[in-house]
């Protein structure tokens, strides 16, 4: 079949850093970096990036490329027993895991308008959007009701455009731009009084037994994550690269710009956290409660903070448009619909299921849990296992070649694919599964 592609090197290579840098790498590296240990925690990331990182991003690229398909379709016609129906059960995932994704970017849109705001001389209170812990708050649910339908219609309206036309032009323009949004804020935390601290206590300031099986397996599940990889989203989007596409030099690319703004964002949260005498392992709440507090003690913080929150925003938004071009791939794919009645429908059905855990963090948190970190890592396992033993030998060795010349580094990397990446990926499964489900193993 036809199948519409990326039209250059820099637009493949915008496209995918920008599904990659999401909320993952703004939002949860610089808080996965507090929690365990600071520089522990990104030496070991580094290393995990391209050692498991750079092959499973191939890998799933290699199984979109291959079958011209999204996840529902790919592992079928890849020939994984139960593909199809695995397919349909990831499709269902992405579309939770989506809905409150797009409620999380309407916070962060909420809280740049509340630094805004602020510096217009308005007050507007940016904790009014979150999630009560328990019980029902009827003014959070009405904004984020507002909010999230912004999100997903602002999705929806490159997602019509189609992959030239929508997703790669957009990506040309948002990715340079939240690159040079953290560039910029990173010099403003820098040059902050104490700064100095931070700067060491992020990248400098550890020991070999600061390394621990905890920060390993942390490090390993957040490579996973921020990689956007599990199935679908690289899956599909590795459906639209042209056969001649060089796999393993696009996928250094995209780690290096993915773990780039991972590093950026530290950059810019732990020298001006540890300049104000705030508490660096704050966990999820670094972004939401620490950060404000931050911006309103620092010289135009309000200017600094909307362009924080605005860089925040714009590289969930590429994420989403990712997450939503999955179910759009699903369902022309597989219907015959077309493209722009396929957003309509996807669109609406996203928003129904992102109503749920607008309610209370009692939802919000198990839907992470279930359908993102558990769904996520579930899928990268099963793509990993598809290109390494359900593939023809001769066909994964092409595809990860881009080419029939299939050189002894080549079949080195097949068999990393099939033995050491599924071998990881298991493992951050079963240490998610004992700490943040069973609670058998206490984290850090």
């Amino acid at each position: 079949m036809s199948r519409e592609t990326f039209t250059s090197r820099l637009g493949l290579v915008a496209t995918m850093i920008g599904v990659a840098v999401g909320l993952g790498n703004v939002w949860r590296f610089p808080y996965m970096v507090g929690r365990f240990g600071g520089a522990a925690f990104v030496v070991v990331y580094l290393l995990l990036a391209v050692l498991i990182g750079i092959p499973a991003l191939m890998a799933e690229w290699t199984l979109g490329r291959h079958t011209r398909r999204g996840s529902v379709g790919a592992f079928e016609i890849a020939g994984l027993p139960g593909g199809r129906a695995l397919g349909w059960i990831f499709f269902f995932a992405v579309a939770t895991a989506t809905g409150y994704y797009s409620n999380a970017i309407g916070w962060v849109i909420y809280h740049g308008a509340a630094e805004l705001a602020r510096g217009l001389g308005m007050s507007l209170n940016a904790s009014r959007i979150l999630p009560p812990e328990t019980g029902f708050d009827a003014v959070s649910f009405r904004l984020q009701i507002v909010s999230t339908g912004l999100v997903i219609a602002a999705c929806g309206l490159v997602l019509r455009r189609g992959i030239r036309g929508g997703i790669q032009k957009a990506s040309m323009v948002i990715t340079p731009m939240l690159f040079g949004i953290l560039l910029l804020l990173v010099v403003r935390s820098l040059t902050l009084d104490g700064a100095g601290e931070g700067l060491a206590w992020l990248l400098l300031k550890f020991e070999p037994g600061d390394i621990t099986g905890s920060v390993a397996m942390a490090a390993l599940g957040q490579v996973v994550f921020s990689l956007a990889l599990g199935g679908t989203f690289m899956v599909v989007y590795g459906s639209y690269l042209d056969d001649d596409v060089d796999l393993r030099g696009n996928a250094v690319w995209t780690v290096v710009g993915d773990t780039g703004a991972g590093l950026l964002a530290g950059l810019v949260i732990f020298p001006a956290v540890f300049a104000f005498g705030l508490e660096p392992a704050s966990g999820p709440g670094l972004i939401f409660a620490t950060l404000p507090q931050v911006f309103a003690s620092m010289p135009a913080g309000w200017l600094f903070g909307t362009l924080f929150f605005l860089a925040l925003a714009s590289a969930a938004y590429l994420s989403a448009v990712a997450a939503l071009e999955v179910l759009v791939a699903g369902v022309t794919d597989n219907t015959g619909m077309e493209r722009r009645r396929a957003t309509t429908v996807v669109s609406i059905l996203v928003m129904l299921l992102a109503l749920p855990p607008m309610i209370n963090m009692r939802i919000f948190v198990p839907w992470d849990l279930t359908f993102g970190t558990g769904f996520q890592t579930f899928g990268a396992l099963v793509a990993a296992l598809t290109v390494g033993w359900s593939f023809k030998r001769s066909d994964a060795l092409r595809q990860l070649a881009s080419s029939e010349d299939a050189g002894p580094q080549i079949k080195l990397l097949y068999n990393w694919i099939r033995f050491v990446v599924p071998g990881a990926i298991l493992t951050v499964g079963v240490w998610w599964l004992l700490t943040d489900v069973l609670g058998v193993v206490g984290g850090v």
